[in-house]
């Protein structure tokens, strides 16, 4: 049987509400990542089109902060081949939490990562090496994502090595980085105008957010509570 691709069921489905049957493809794909997650993020990607965001229907990260940092909790897919392309570990910031993150800011200086749907901007090098800029898409919870530099980079405190004698991943200033190894792939797999959609169970966040929201915005939606969040 052939599996349609992501990215044509997506187009295929009603504007503001997020394809089931894409659910599906994409969570036979990653099945360690949780549905209602996975639901979240497309229903909030599909909300960012239907608002006029450049978002292109070509790949979608989701980091799941409600995961402890020693296990895999950022998924990288393909959404026009409706492939997994990256299961990675993910640190939070320094001020986050410790294995387990509990607080988030969009405050510049707070060291703690900052939650919501983001789209990827351009790669550089600087002082993490190889690196990619993101914009927060979310008034009052990310939008100052640019000016505090949260970017995605690699890292050597996100190593197995750390997780075996510490338990837990280092922390960053309150980037999402990554395995050292894998930064420039991954990079270069979603610059340039993807969409990134980080979650965690924060009351505020789940009740104020546009892009969540019953008509994209224009109403307020139940959101049910991923099963197993956190590991």
């Amino acid at each position: 049987m052939v599996i349609p691709s992501a990215g044509s069921v997506l187009a295929a489905s009603p504007p503001p509400v997020s394809s089931e049957r894409m659910v599906d493809v994409l969570h036979r794909a990653a099945p360690s990542l949780d549905r209602n997650v996975l639901s979240m993020a497309t229903r909030a990607m599909t909300c960012s089109i239907r608002r006029g965001e450049p978002v292109p229907m070509r790949r979608l990260s989701v980091i799941d902060y409600s995961r402890p940092s020693t296990q895999p909790r950022l998924w990288v897919f393909d959404l026009e081949k409706a492939r997994l392309l990256f299961e990675e570990r993910v640190a939070h910031g320094r001020n986050t939490g410790e294995n387990l993150a509990t607080r988030f800011s969009n405050a510049t200086g707070s060291y703690m990562s900052s939650l919501g749907a983001f789209v990827t901007q351009e790669s550089y090098r600087g002082a993490n090496g190889y690196s990619l800029r993101l914009q927060g898409l979310e008034p009052g919870f990310n939008d100052n994502a640019r000016e505090r530099a949260i970017v995605i980079h690699g890292a050597p405190y996100v190593s197995d090595a750390l997780v075996r004698a510490q338990g837990r991943l280092g922390r960053s200033l309150g980037c999402p980085a990554v395995r050292a190894a894998v930064a420039q792939p991954l990079i270069d797999s979603i610059r340039g105008g993807s969409f990134v959609f980080a979650y965690y169970p924060d009351p505020a966040w789940l009740k104020q957010s546009r892009l969540l929201g019953a008509d994209c915005g224009q109403g307020v939606a139940a959101h049910p509570a991923p099963s197993g969040a956190g590991g």
